[in-house]
C-alpha cells in the first residue's frame, strides 16, 4: 500500500490562484507562477470569495496606488542567480525564488533602512538606506542603491546614487557611481566602477574602467585612474590622474574579460611603473 504522505494532490495558490501539485504532507510551498510562498492546504476562510486575486485595497488608497500594483503584478523581470549566474525569469510581483539549475534561494525584496542595520544583504531588488539609516553590514550586495544616510559597510551594486553629506568609510565597488548635487562626501576607500558621474562634491580615489565624468557644478578632489575623464565647464577636478589601461587595477570588476595574449620582449633593464600627472 502507497504511503499516503507521498501522495500529490492539486494546491491553488491563493495569491494568483495557480494550481500545482504538491505532497499531501506538505506544510509549505512556493508558487511556480508568482514565485510567493504560500501554506498549500490551509483552511480557508468561510467568506473569503476571491481566491484568484489579491486582497482588495483600503479605500482610501489613490487609483494610482492601485494602478501601481496592477502593473507590479503584471510585469516580469529577469534575475540572474548568485551562485551559477543562471538568468531566469520572474514575476514582477515575487519576492523570492529558487534558482532552477542549483537550487539556491534567491532574495528579490527591497530593502528600506531607517535606522541602525548590520546583517549583511545580498538581493536583486533595491537598496535605500535613508538620512536617518545607518549601514554597518559588512556586505551589501544589490540590484540598484540609494545613500542618503551613513554608509560603513561595503556596497556592491549595479547602480549606486550618493546622496549623502559626510564621511565614507565603507566600500563601494559598481558598475556605474552618481554622486548627486547636493552631495558633498569623502571616502576613506577607493571607488571602483565602470563609470562615474560627478554632480556634487566629492574626495577620494577612483579607479574607473570607462570614464569619469565631472558636470558643470561637481568638484572633485584626489587621485583618479581611468581611460577618460570629461570635466564640463563650470566643473573642478585636482589631485592627481592616469589615463591607461586598468585591467589589472579592476580585476574584480572585469572578471569576463581575458587578459591580452601579446607577449612582450624579454629586455635586461627594469620597467619603470608610469608616473602620474599632476593636474589642477
Amino acid at each position: 500500500m502507497a504511503n499516503p504522505s507521498l501522495v500529490k494532490v492539486s494546491a491553488e495558490c491563493p495569491h494568483c490562484g495557480f494550481k500545482q501539485m504538491e505532497y499531501a504532507a506538505a506544510k509549505s510551498s512556493i508558487c511556480r507562477q508568482c514565485g510567493r510562498s504560500f501554506l498549500p492546504f490551509a483552511p480557508k476562510p468561510g467568506l473569503k470569495l476571491r481566491t484568484r486575486d489579491e486582497a482588495p485595497p483600503p479605500e482610501s488608497s489613490s487609483i494610482l496606488g492601485r494602478f501601481e500594483d496592477f502593473w507590479k503584478r503584471q510585469r516580469t523581470s529577469v534575475v540572474e542567480c548568485f551562485d551559477c549566474k543562471r538568468k531566469q525569469q520572474v514575476s514582477g510581483a515575487a519576492t523570492s525564488t529558487i534558482c532552477p539549475s542549483c537550487s539556491a534561494h534567491i532574495d528579490l525584496r527591497d530593502y528600506k533602512i531607517t535606522s541602525g542595520f548590520s546583517r549583511s544583504i545580498r538581493t536583486r531588488g533595491d537598496v535605500h538606506l535613508t538620512g536617518k539609516g545607518d549601514l554597518a553590514s559588512s556586505s551589501v550586495v544589490c540590484q540598484s542603491a540609494l545613500v542618503e544616510g551613513r554608509l560603513r559597510g561595503n556596497l556592491h551594486c549595479d547602480t549606486a546614487t550618493i546622496n549623502y553629506a559626510g564621511k565614507i568609510p565603507g566600500r563601494i565597488s559598481a558598475r556605474h557611481v552618481i554622486v548627486d548635487r547636493r552631495a558633498d562626501i569623502h571616502c576613506f576607500r577607493r571607488i571602483r566602477a565602470e563609470s562615474v558621474e560627478i554632480k556634487g562634491r566629492m574626495s577620494g580615489e577612483i579607479v574607473a574602467q570607462t570614464m569619469v565624468m565631472i558636470h558643470k557644478r561637481g568638484s572633485l578632489e584626489g587621485d583618479v585612474t581611468t581611460r577618460a575623464i570629461t570635466v564640463e565647464k563650470g566643473g573642478m577636478f585636482s589631485g592627481q590622474l592616469v589615463i591607461g589601461q586598468i585591467g589589472l587595477t579592476q580585476g574584480e570588476l572585469l572578471q569576463e574579460q581575458e587578459p591580452p595574449t601579446a607577449s612582450k620582449p624579454a629586455s635586461n633593464f627594469p620597467e619603470t611603473a608610469p608616473q602620474p600627472l599632476p593636474a589642477t
